[in-house]
Formats: C-alpha cells, sequence, structure tokens
C-alpha cells in the first residue's frame, strides 16, 4: 500500500471517529433515540442528509438499545431530477426506505414570483408530506441533516434580520405536537461533513429549486461565518458554545426573568444575583 493511500485511509478513520463522535454525544445529551425508536432519516439527495444515514446506521450496530432506521425522500418532481439515483443507492445499503412523490415544484413555482426566495413555502410543503408519512407509518423521530453552520447561520439571520435570539435546536416538538425532530449532526461541522462526503463519494443530486437561489440571506451568513473561521480560529465553537450556556439574567428579556419582581439578596437558581455582576467582558471606562 502506497503512502498516500495508506495517509488517506488514516485521515478517512479520524474524520469517520470524530463524526460519529460528535453525533453519539448529541444524541445522549438530547436524549434524541431512545430504546424502540422508528427513526426517519430525511434524505434529499445532499451531503448532509447521506452523512447522517451512514453515521446513523453506523452507531445502530453498535448502539446500547435498538431502534429502527427508515430512510424518507420526498421527490418534489424537479426537472431533471434523477429518479434512480436514491433507491439504487438505499437498495445497495439494504436500508429500508420510501419515496413520496409530490409536485411541490410546480406549486412554488406557481405561487412564488421569479427571483424571489421559495424556500419558507418548498419548507413548508416538505414538512406537511413528511409528517403525513411519519404519522401514518409510526415513526416516533424525525431526523433532519441540519449541522452546526446551519445553526449559527439561522442564529444570525434571526438576530439580524429577525430582532430575535434564536436558532435551531437539537430536538424539537412540532408545532402539531405530534413529532420529534432531532438534529444528531447539531454538533458537527460542515467542513467535516464535505470532506466525508468526498471520501464516501455519495452520490449527490444537487437542488434545482432553493439550491440555485445564491443570493439569500443565508448565503450572506455562511460567507461571514466561514470569514470568521479562517481569521479567527475557535470563534464559531465558542459561538455555538454560547447557546448552550445561557444566562437569562444578563440578557433583557422580561419574559424569560422576572426582572420587574427582582428584590435585593434574593437567590437565583440557589446562588445570589449579585454573583453574576462580574460575569461579563465590558470593559468600562470611568
Amino acid at each position: 500500500m502506497s503512502n498516500s493511500i495508506q495517509k488517506s485511509r488514516t485521515e478517512f478513520n479520524k474524520l469517520q471517529k470524530r463524526l460519529r463522535h460528535y453525533v453519539g454525544d448529541a444524541i445522549k445529551d438530547y436524549n434524541m433515540i431512545e430504546e424502540g425508536d422508528k427513526v426517519m432519516v430525511c434524505l434529499s439527495g445532499g451531503k448532509d442528509s447521506y452523512t447522517l444515514l451512514d453515521i446513523l446506521l453506523g452507531l445502530q450496530k453498535t448502539a446500547p438499545i435498538k431502534f429502527e432506521i427508515v430512510a424518507v425522500n420526498l421527490d418534489q418532481k424537479q426537472p431533471d431530477f434523477p429518479e434512480h439515483v436514491l433507491p439504487e443507492y438505499l437498495a445497495s445499503l439494504g436500508v429500508p426506505y420510501h419515496i413520496i412523490e409530490y409536485d411541490t415544484y410546480s406549486i412554488v413555482k406557481r405561487i412564488i414570483p421569479e427571483g424571489q426566495t421559495t424556500c419558507s413555502l418548498c419548507s413548508r410543503l416538505r414538512r406537511g408530506s413528511l409528517y403525513g408519512y411519519a404519522a401514518e407509518n409510526g415513526v416516533t423521530k424525525i431526523a433532519l441533516g441540519h449541522h452546526r453552520d446551519d445553526i449559527l447561520e439561522t442564529f444570525f439571520l434571526n438576530i439580524f434580520y429577525a430582532g430575535k435570539l434564536k436558532a435551531m435546536p437539537p430536538k424539537l416538538l412540532s408545532d402539531d405536537k405530534r413529532n420529534i425532530l432531532i438534529r444528531p449532526l447539531a454538533y458537527c461541522r460542515e467542513k467535516d461533513i464535505e470532506r466525508f462526503a468526498e471520501f464516501k463519494n455519495f452520490p449527490i443530486i444537487p437542488c434545482n429549486l432553493c439550491g440555485s437561489q445564491l443570493n439569500l440571506q443565508r448565503q450572506a451568513m455562511k460567507s461571514m461565518l466561514n470569514q470568521w473561521d479562517k481569521l479567527f480560529p475557535g470563534r464559531l465553537e465558542n459561538i455555538f458554545s454560547s447557546l448552550r450556556n445561557i444566562a437569562p439574567s444578563q440578557l433583557a428579556d422580561t419574559q424569560l426573568f422576572d426582572f420587574v419582581g427582582l428584590q435585593r439578596g434574593q437567590a437565583e437558581g440557589g446562588l445570589s444575583v449579585e454573583a453574576d455582576e462580574s460575569s461579563g467582558l465590558e470593559i468600562l471606562e470611568l
């Protein structure tokens, strides 16, 4: 075996181990998958969902609990969509799968004016179809392929354009209260997923609807985060950590913390409120 092949294999093994570790930690931290669960992996044909399915299938073999996996793809009838790719790939894995056929492409194109963002409507239509399948087939968890960078992009989109501190939670109860959505890739970096997809040579299917809209606000967030990652190593890790380390009394939301009823000497979670006074990083000029 040549040195280059050995090096490549070693790099792949490290990458795969890292991704499995991150996914395992996320599943454990948020109790994403439990004994007897039937997990529906939403497979789009992109690098993220392929990686999600691959990692979950690997963990399924070694996990201390038993759970089922079914891969589900929504065929949105986009022009020139290669309908044979996913069935052939999934059949080669031997994983149970189902293809939902629903022409959301025509609906979106008819309703959304040319040049405007289609993501919102497209997403709602997809959710309805996937939720319906889950309810009819005993699915207990719906696994989505969003990763750490997706969560950070959403966080800054909400700050810049919606005036909210809000992101994508790793685990979510759907609005209809009937479905639990999980994001096992929540701790994984997009650049690791990209590299993993290259190693595995997944049969990637490009999106001709929302994926072709390059001037979206999300693309601007992605560019901003990528630049930060290059210029300030560790910054994205710190930002993501902050999403898991919230101090409500140090923000300004009167619905989240009772500022109005705050009294001297009052305890907050067993600690004096005043104890947080020096926790900030402000520089005060006197």
